[in-house]
């Protein structure tokens, strides 16, 4: 009989134990996820998306958590829409926007290459994103940015 006691024992520690290491893990991942949540990179690849993103990244300060950070890599036929000389007043207005917001926009290289451009044929504001545009989002989700594709 004290067998089957004992080993009840060590079974209820056990379970109580994992139960508790359980807790201590999910404590732990929420915090890293809170962190995350903070720092954000938009995906603009889609010039019909453009508007869009932009009001999801203006959304996204109005609801998120304090200390956010936004960024946005944009590259394709997306930053086409960016062109100084060919650029619409929604487009200007929204980029002030964001801007003003604090948001980091990155120009991809290869596409500004692909069309004879630099980042002096875009509107006023935009980082080089040296390496690509896909290598930058790669590095901003290893440095804990969440991604998100509009």
């Amino acid at each position: 009989m004290q067998r089957r006691t004992a080993f009840k024992t060590l079974i209820a520690a056990v379970f109580a134990g994992a139960a508790a290491q359980t807790a201590g893990v999910a404590a732990q991942t929420e915090g890293v996820a809170e962190v995350r949540a903070r720092r954000v990179v938009y995906h603009l690849v889609d010039a019909d998306k453009v508007g869009f993103a932009f009001a999801n990244m203006k959304n996204h300060h109005a609801g998120g958590p304090e200390g956010l950070a936004l960024a946005a890599v944009v590259l394709g036929p997306a930053l086409a829409q960016f062109h100084a000389a060919e650029a619409g007043e929604p487009i200007k207005k929204a980029l002030a926007e964001r801007l003003a917001a604090g948001d980091i926009l990155y120009a991809c290289v290869n596409t500004l290459a692909a069309h004879g451009w630099t980042l002096a044929d875009l509107l006023p504001g935009f980082a080089l994103a040296d390496k690509g545009g896909v290598v930058k989002l790669a590095d901003l989700q290893a440095q804990g940015f969440v991604y998100l594709r509009p």
